[in-house]
């Protein structure tokens, strides 16, 4: 084992004992009850079974037919969910033909980045997750199951489903993804063509036109961000069968993976003998496993929140130290759009997940004896799922990368490194992503130039007031200020000046994600501007120094940035309208960013 990976994961250990062994007590009594339906008056249960036809009445009567629940973030309008639209049937088919009843539970909402980029939407984005988790615990809350099915894709809903049935840990549950669709305008196109329009070299025409072939049929958007980033580490944890994760959507090997998920999920619930709740197995080894994924991947830095709350839903504590010794010791193993030009179709033919789970294993960089819904052993996750005779069969995963420009082994890898550090200095704490960026610009040191909102930004911008060397720094863009946004809508003019040669970086308190790029950007920063955080009393011409080899985040001036009295900052127009006001409640208890930025937490 590697002594790093070792190393941090004792940390964790020792650092969640107590609230881990409070987790566990906890689900352990709920296991102690039996089966859940047990435990229902007859009026509770003919209510639970109403809808239901006679055979699933006569079944769910008793107490030895298991009962599957799913938990669904479907919708018709947003391509990575509307494959689900099929599942429930094909599920409640499978689970009959094997003596079972499943039921949809419930559904859980589902919004897209993509859609609220840029607009007052997105301020829900981040709190969408913490939404979705209590709609999973709605959802579970009848105690009609005995184990559940997830079916979630994109950036806050994955997590928000785990969490929420983490808080049902003593069930067994599985997570059942639909996959990336098919491959449209490339990704080096699609990125030239945003710069383009941002520069005013092309209409908006054009523009709709290249992002039309991108995102252009139903599954998942194809970049590797973090909807995708979310399908590897439920792989990497044990949640989700080996090699489905980029399994195009309406094939019938994607049918078939469906139909085996339910069979396994049936096949470790507490009235068999192979009981596998799903608290045993998000335990420390398995959440340093994720972390080793997605720095070998080259993930979504939205997972150093998501990840962070995941894990203290089980009792695990982990902070960005973790995240940052552990991408010092792991090799970045994948080039996947925006860290180069294939997408995940491409990762996947090339390799793919069981690929890079076995190396990872051989060079003893991820826990092997883990617990998964497959049973003991991470290595039964080195295999990819192929259709034979119509038959779903397992062979293992390949010896070599098909591409070694999108895949490498651990002794050849991309980075020696996985890209992702942690910087702090007097503004703070922050993360930067480096493994999109080109070395020279890891680091800078430039003015700062301070901006209100992204709008501000490339007003500033439109005007050519920004052909120079500086640091956009954009303040209370944090959880408690706004809900934390993404603020990709700096990106392509960020990446148009670096292209004139200027120097150029972003520092905020907000989000960039996994489709952060190739512009140096200190983000999600710690105490943010509305908790009083220095970032918030930084002026125009303060002098930034961000440098992501020696890990400093620092402002100077004449005076001390740190002795300013806040300024008075009107946030009104960020709380209220497109549902903002609703959650108010939320912007006061969320907690900060490296504490998972959410409302279960209590710092």
């Amino acid at each position: 084992m590697n002594k790093v990976v070792e190393r941090v994961t004792r940390r964790i250990q020792k650092r969640s004992e107590k609230s881990r062994g409070d987790y566990l007590a906890r689900i352990q009594a709920a296991a102690s009850e039996g089966p859940t339906r047990g435990s229902l008056s007859c009026s509770n249960l003919a209510h639970g079974m109403a809808a239901c036809g006679q055979a699933d009445k006569d079944a769910l009567a008793g107490n030895v037919t298991p009962n599957v629940g799913i938990i669904s973030a479907y919708n018709d309008m947003l391509s990575a969910h509307q494959p689900f639209a099929t599942y429930p049937q094909l599920i409640k088919q499978t689970a009959a033909a094997e003596g079972a009843v499943a039921q949809f539970a419930g559904g859980v909402p589902a919004m897209c980045d993509g859609v609220t980029q840029g607009q007052d939407g997105m301020d829900l984005s981040l709190f969408s997750r913490d939404v979705i988790a209590m709609s999973t615990a709605v959802a579970l809350s009848h105690n009609m199951f005995d184990a559940a099915l997830c079916l979630g894709i994109c950036d806050k809903i994955v997590p928000g489903l785990l969490i929420g049935s983490l808080s049902f840990g003593h069930l067994p549950v599985a997570f059942v993804p639909a996959g990336p669709m098919v491959s449209g305008l490339s990704n080096k196109e699609k990125a030239r063509v945003r710069e383009e329009y941002a520069a005013g070299r092309i209409g908006r025409d054009d523009l709709l036109a290249a992002e039309s072939a991108s995102y252009h049929s139903p599954g998942t958007c194809t970049f590797y961000g973090t909807a995708n980033s979310n399908q590897m580490l439920m792989e990497f944890m044990g949640l989700q069968l080996p090699g489905g994760s980029f399994v195009n959507p309406g094939s019938e090997l994607r049918d078939q993976l469906t139909a085996e998920a339910v069979r396994t999920v049936l096949g470790i619930t507490s009235l068999g003998e192979h009981y596998t709740p799903l608290g045993h197995i998000v335990d420390e080894k398995a959440i340093v496993n994720a972390l080793v994924g997605l720095l070998a991947s080259g993930g979504s830095t939205n997972h150093t929140l998501h990840l962070v709350a995941i894990a203290a839903a089980a009792g695990v504590i982990i902070d960005w130290d973790d995240f940052g010794d552990l991408s010092a010791e792991v090799p970045l193993l994948a080039r996947v759009y925006p860290n180069g030009l294939a997408d995940v179709n491409h990762f996947h033919a090339a390799g793919g997940l069981g690929y890079m789970i076995a190396q990872l294993l051989d060079a003893g960089l991820l826990h092997e004896e883990v617990r998964t819904i497959l049973g003991e052993g991470l290595r039964k996750f080195c295999v990819e799922p192929v259709l034979d005779d119509g038959q779903l069969k397992w062979r293992g995963s390949q010896a070599k990368s098909l591409d070694n420009e999108i895949l490498r082994p651990v002794d050849d890898p991309f980075d020696k490194e996985g890209g992702l550090r942690v910087v702090e200095g007097n503004v703070g704490r922050a993360i930067v992503k480096v493994s999109a960026v080109s070395e020279e610009h890891h680091s800078i040191m430039a003015p700062a130039r301070v901006f209100d909102s992204q709008a501000a930004f490339t007003d500033a911008f439109n005007a050519g007031q920004l052909d120079m060397d500086f640091v956009a720094v954009l303040p209370h863009q944090g959880p408690s200020a706004n809900g934390m946004p993404e603020l990709h809508k700096l990106t392509p003019y960020l990446g148009v000046l670096q292209n004139r040669k200027f120097k150029v970086a972003l520092l905020t308190d907000g989000r960039m994600s996994g489709a952060s790029g190739k512009v140096l950007a200190a983000i999600q920063v710690v105490p943010e501007a509305a908790k009083d955080g220095i970032l918030g009393k930084i002026k125009d011409g303060d002098m930034i120094t961000i440098d992501a080899v020696s890990g400093e985040l620092t402002v100077s001036a004449d005076d001390d940035p740190a002795a300013r009295s806040a300024p008075s900052v009107d946030l009104s127009a960020k709380r209220a309208g497109m549902g903002r006001e609703l959650f108010a409640a939320f912007r006061e208890r969320v907690s900060s960013a490296e504490t998972g930025a959410t409302v279960f937490a209590v710092e």
